[in-house]
């Protein structure tokens, strides 16, 4: 029921900080004008996409596996094999990462020139809080998926094990 609850919670909380960056974006789009936000600046091309999800799967309490969702943003891809082969402290390495998303999200938004509404930026955080929102939804949806398959086999061994044995009789 816990989970089910947090489940719940976190979809509230996506539709809230959905809603909130569309209006941000709106309020953004009115004040700056709607010839400096419209989908005609949008450059039309293939782009790498800055912000992934990585699936891995999870032991859990070594019975099955259970894929377990996590973000990956532009800058950890081409930071992995780096910091794989130099062991840098946790700190100093999240502290690079934090700068590296920073710089990204200025250069994102440069594209909407040099002066930058406070909304715009407002709406990009959360659009990202939002995408950070969606996959703690998956990793809960997982969990509860898994808690549930690992239920539905312990009754089905419990009901295996009350059945009587037919004794051959008609």
């Amino acid at each position: 029921m816990d989970s089910t609850d947090n489940y719940l919670t976190l979809l509230d909380s996506l539709s809230s900080t959905l809603r909130q960056g569309w209006l941000d974006l709106a309020i953004a789009r009115q004040s700056m004008g709607a010839s400096r936000i419209n989908g005609a600046l949008l450059d039309h091309k293939s782009h790498s996409a800055a912000t992934s999800v990585q699936v891995d799967q999870e032991d859990v309490d070594s019975m099955e596996a259970q894929p377990r969702f996590s973000l990956l943003y532009s800058s950890d891809i081409a930071e992995m094999p780096q910091l794989s082969e130099e062991k840098t402290s946790e700190s100093g390495a999240q502290l690079d990462v934090d700068d590296q998303i920073q710089k990204e999200r200025a250069k994102l938004l440069s594209m909407f020139g040099t002066l930058i509404s406070p909304k715009l930026r407002a709406a990009q955080l959360s659009f990202e809080t939002a995408l950070e929102t969606l996959v703690e939804i998956a990793n809960m949806r997982s969990a509860m998926l898994s808690s549930f398959d690992r239920v539905r086999k312990e009754l089905d061994h419990q009901k295996d094990d009350m059945e009587p044995v037919p004794s051959g009789r008609q």
